[in-house]
């Protein structure tokens, strides 16, 4: 076989993968310039977003308010608890029954305690003969001393006698009260007027001393206790008002700051404040519950501020941002988000590093890159395009 044969088949093996890697090359470069070129048409394209997508910073006087939660009680409430020990009878109560003040609810079996009251009684009994003995004595004894026929020592000794009787029979008398008043804790009476809410025994159970018997509560005035934060709690004053809302309820309920607590909680640092919640007059209107969770806003005034709708203040860098317009391009514009309020609906919120007027993108476009290129249709001004709905509040 000639030897030039395989070099010359090596050679054209050459130059065909050569071909077809210049051919693979140029398809790619192609490849490239096509997707640049379409890149930067795309970039070259501004944004386009409707006119309600672009709102303007503006003065408004918005209402201060204090967001309040939490779940209604009774002002007046009281637990009846047994005072002595004993079987439990004569319980018939139960929830939701109404009872009055003073009135019998309960009983403690007073078997024992009628006994002891007798056993005191007679013993009382005895040490009032024994001063009666010990006072006879020492008559005749001073009789016989001014007569001459005793000494005075042992009138000395007899009145000695006497008050030491005196003094076992005021012990006596004593010890009968205490037991005269375990015999009157054997009935459990309500303390105050209202409704049983809880009823924590039964009838033939044996209670000891301080057992839970029933919970009564006076539902004809109710409060909620809000815990604010201190720099919320700053702006709050005895007697301004709220709008409560309850879930069940269809109109808001009216409360009144009636209190407010000098001390922090411990741990929390939040700050009780009490409100006192008008409750509906019979057939007025729902009967409001203990118990019923409710949150509204507390009224704290008005006050002038430029403000944005809250959803367009973007959170997700270190410091609160809008996405405002400038040129024809996004800018991030960081600021300082203040006093939150709803005017018709919506959530507006005040912000200090903006100047009025000073068009912003709405929340619900989401975030969108710094610099790029927006236009805003039927618009050729970002100041044009303010929605109706973000005029000043009323």
């Amino acid at each position: 076989m000639k030897r030039w044969i395989p070099w010359m088949a090596a050679a054209v093996a050459v130059v065909l993968l050569g071909s077809g890697v210049w051919r693979a090359m140029a398809a790619r470069q192609a490849q490239q310039k096509a997707l640049a070129e379409a890149t930067a048409q795309r970039a070259a394209a501004p944004l386009q977003l409707g006119a309600d997508e672009v709102l303007p910073v503006q003065p408004l006087n918005l209402p201060l308010g204090v967001p309040v939660s939490g779940a209604l009680r009774a002002v007046d409430s009281a637990m009846v608890k047994a005072r002595v020990g004993g079987e439990l009878q004569g319980l018939t109560v139960r929830e939701g029954d109404s009872v009055k003040v003073g009135q019998e609810v309960a009983r403690i079996d007073p078997t024992e305690a009628r006994a002891r009251l007798r056993q005191a009684q007679q013993q009382a009994d005895a040490a009032k003969s024994q001063v009666d003995i010990n006072q006879r004595q020492y008559t005749n004894n001073r009789a016989l001393v001014d007569q001459g026929f005793i000494s005075s020592t042992a009138l000395v000794t007899s009145q000695a006698s006497l008050e030491a009787a005196q003094s076992s029979y005021q012990a006596a008398v004593s010890a009968a009260d205490v037991a005269r008043k375990a015999l009157e804790d054997t009935v459990l009476k309500s303390p105050i007027n209202g409704q049983v809410a809880q009823r924590l025994a039964q009838p033939g159970e044996r209670v000891a001393v301080d057992a839970r018997i029933i919970e009564v509560v006076d539902l004809s005035r109710l409060e909620l206790e809000a815990l604010l934060t201190p720099a919320d709690s700053v702006a709050v004053r005895v007697g301004q008002k709220a709008q409560l809302s309850i879930e069940g309820v269809p109109t808001p309920v009216q409360a009144t700051v009636v209190r407010i607590n000098p001390s922090a909680q411990a741990g929390s640092r939040t700050v009780p404040v009490y409100l006192r919640v008008e409750q509906a007059p019979a057939g007025g209107g729902a009967l409001l519950r203990q118990g019923l969770f409710v949150q509204g806003m507390l009224d704290t005034g008005r006050a002038d501020v430029l403000a944005v709708p809250l959803d367009a203040v973007r959170t997700d860098k270190p410091a609160p941002y809008l996405q405002t317009l400038k040129d024809g391009r996004v800018a991030y514009a960081e600021v300082k988000t203040g006093t939150r309020a709803v005017v018709n609906g919506q959530t507006l919120v005040a912000v200090e590093g903006v100047p009025a007027g000073t068009p912003v993108v709405a929340g619900r476009i989401g975030q969108l890159r710094e610099g790029t290129a927006v236009s805003i249709a039927g618009s050729t001004t970002a100041a044009a395009a303010a929605p109706a709905a973000s005029r000043a509040a009323p």
